[in-house]
């Protein structure tokens, strides 16, 4: 079944970090604490739940505007390229991304792109178009989901698409986090943002990740592991897996200052205990709003103004992967491994300590 996601503002839905009093870095958050923040991005998604054999979805990232003929800069990094982010190797080149970003399942992700093809030719701005580099990026959910079943089909990721909106955005086991896990831990979907003020001007910088790394789970300095919040240790599996982070702002930066912002993107999970193994695929993928090298458009941040949001990119990544081990929920998958979500009060209780 096409689960609907939960309301991020339901009085069910489960804490995030900065509502139990966890709080990363100095900096204020945009008013919904996620990618959403940056002006002109939508987020949708499309989750897939037909116990215990499938738990999968799609997660669009819709920045306006955005497509062949108007594209906006960009900048990728890999810091362990055991993966498939499809069309990284032209944002390398151009440093230029033309169609939405996807996040699915691994072997969902060849079938993801070619729906997103055909979703941008069928616009108005695709009438022409003879190439397009479309960006669709995965995880392995094949510990929760029948990952071989390749259960998204392009009405999902339509669906995805067409309801990418702006505002709270639903995190934990949706869209593309609905089978992932990370850190001995359930987890999912993470955003969260930063506000900045960088050469002069107010910039909002956002992330989004898709959690499914290996690891040992820190907080705060701290190490956390399932036993030590009183859930059964999880069955050893190999220490691997992946994390998208997806980071978009309105500061104007060019390809090559993205480029650096990804980097930093994956950095920063080694705050929350990433082990980067050999079967890790950890990529970042940074974009900027702000379209560069017109007349009236912006100048870019100077190269010495850039450490405000090097700062925001690692706090932000850093309280999403958070967010998506407190949001997420219990699933058993067809094999029947379960995961759990870190649960906040006994969290809380360890930390007090």
């Amino acid at each position: 079944m096409h689960a609907p996601a939960p309301s991020p503002s339901s009085p069910a839905a489960p804490r995030r970090a900065r509502e139990l009093g966890l709080t990363l870095g100095d900096l204020p958050t945009g008013p919904h604490n996620a990618l959403t923040d940056v002006p002109g991005v939508r987020v949708g998604h499309t989750t897939l739940i037909r116990p215990p054999r499938v738990h999968s979805g799609v997660t669009a990232i819709v920045p306006e505007g955005v497509g062949p003929g108007n594209p906006l800069p960009a900048g990728v990094f890999a810091g362990n390229g055991y993966g498939k982010l499809l069309g990284s190797t032209q944002i390398a080149e151009l440093g230029a991304i033309e169609t939405p970003v996807l996040l699915t399942s691994t072997l969902s992700a060849f079938r993801a792109a070619d729906a997103l093809v055909g979703w941008v030719l069928e616009r108005p701005e695709g009438a022409d178009v003879r190439s397009l580099n479309p960006v669709v990026g995965e995880c392995n959910d094949g510990l929760l989901s029948d990952i071989r079943s390749r259960p998204v089909y392009e009405e999902h990721v339509r669906a995805a698409l067409d309801s990418a909106s702006e505002g709270p955005v639903a995190e934990g086991s949706v869209g593309a986090g609905t089978g992932t896990v990370a850190l001995g831990f359930k987890a999912g979907i993470g955003t969260s943002s930063r506000c900045v003020r960088i050469a002069g001007r107010e910039a909002t910088l956002g992330v989004l990740v898709q959690a499914n790394f290996g690891g040992t789970l820190r907080v705060l300095g701290r190490t956390v592991t399932p036993a030590d919040v009183g859930l059964p240790a999880p069955e050893p599996t190999p220490d691997d897996g992946s994390c998208m982070v997806v980071v978009a702002t309105d500061a104007p930066l060019d390809a090559r200052q993205l480029t650096r912002l990804a980097r930093r993107a994956v950095y920063a999970l080694g705050r929350v205990g990433a082990a980067y193994a050999h079967g890790s695929g950890d990529y970042g993928l940074a974009l900027g709003t702000r379209r560069l090298g017109t007349p009236a458009g912006p100048a870019v941040v100077p190269d010495d103004s850039l450490d405000a949001l090097f700062a925001a990119v690692l706090d932000a990544v850093e309280e999403a992967v958070l967010n998506s081990l407190l949001t997420a929920t219990v699933t058993t998958g067809p094999g029947g491994d379960t995961r759990h979500p870190l649960p906040a009060d006994a969290l809380l209780a360890l930390l007090k300590k």
